[in-house]
């Protein structure tokens, strides 16, 4: 096992995933020409509530690999066997705050065949994030990951005031950011991770490529899927290669275990190149499991596969 690893502040949230899924393809039953008057309905055999939330789920990620997560996150009443799950792993949670007379995050997630997603999303103490101030904290890197917007300001703002590095993680919160709150955000993180979808995204609302985004920050990562990812760091640009997954499961997480082993590598003094890798590698890992907590590989096993991968390992 490696050494005791410097603490990484995970800002986000923290959640109960209720996931359903449908037997079938949301294309086949969406029609384009009556979208202005969508009503739909899927039949869901298969149900499950699983741990979630973008803190939770990068901690969980972080923590297998050997590295030391410390969420930031704001839980409800409701929260107790959350707390004691991360009690048993030996996270640690005392950055995770309890809003009285709410209830946790609530995902209802509907996933398909082709792995595609319909969510709804009830924030509950999740929109006081901002009330849980990080100000002292001690970490060699952060993460400001979806959230309340609100929150991942406060978070972000304070990390900057303290001089602490952070990767700003737009997923989810995509429909809370227009241009001017991208352009600022961005001027206080020095990462950026999104994926395909979301790059699209930041380009039209900031009128600014990718490639030039990246000359202002340390780097960003693109994520592909099935395809791997593109990385932009050092004032180049690099194709990362995909680890082929055991399985294709369920995406659900996969994205929060790419982050977990981009935030592994970075804090190890490994390059912008193998971190990414690295979680790569996660994501292949998780989408062989159901749910974005339930994969349990040993740190010797992710190891072995990631030297069978691409010829490095964690040790």
């Amino acid at each position: 096992m490696a050494a005791v690893a410097a603490p990484v502040l995970v800002c986000g949230s923290m959640a109960f995933d209720t996931i359903a899924v449908f037997e079938g393809r949301f294309k086949e039953h969406i029609l384009p020409d009556r979208i202005q008057s969508l009503s739909v309905s899927f039949l869901t055999p298969a149900l499950r509530k699983e741990y979630g939330g973008c803190a939770g789920n990068i901690a969980y990620n972080l923590k297998l690999l050997g590295g030391n997560p410390v969420p930031v996150a704001t839980v409800g009443e409701d929260a107790g066997d959350y707390l004691e799950r991360l009690a048993g792993l030996q996270i640690d949670a005392s950055r995770v705050m309890t809003i009285p007379r709410t209830f946790t995050a609530q995902c209802f997630i509907t996933t398909d065949l082709d792995d595609n997603q319909i969510a709804a999303f009830h924030p509950g103490a999740m929109s006081r994030s901002a009330e849980n101030d990080i100000t002292g904290a001690k970490a060699q890197w952060a993460i400001v990951a979806p959230d309340a917007k609100e929150g991942m300001f406060a978070h972000a703002q304070r990390l900057n005031a303290a001089g602490i590095p952070f990767i700003f993680d737009l997923g989810q919160a995509m429909p809370l950011f227009d241009g001017d709150d991208l352009r600022r955000m961005l001027g206080l993180a020095q990462v950026l991770t999104v994926n395909d979808y979301e790059a699209g995204v930041v380009e039209q609302r900031t009128g600014v490529s990718i490639a030039t985004l990246a000359q202002d920050l340390r780097a960003i990562v693109v994520t592909r899927g099935a395809q791997g990812a593109t990385l932009w760091a050092d004032g180049q640009e690099h194709q990362v290669q995909p680890a082929a997954p055991e399985a294709v499961v369920d995406p659900t997480g996969c994205g929060d275990a790419h982050r977990a082993g981009l935030l592994y590598g970075i804090t190890s003094g490994w390059s912008w190149l193998d971190s990414c890798r690295l979680g790569n590698l996660m994501g292949a890992i998780k989408i062989a499991s159901r749910g974005p907590q339930n994969h349990a590989p040993t740190r010797e096993q992710i190891s072995k596969r990631l030297q069978q991968t691409y010829g490095i390992t964690l040790a």
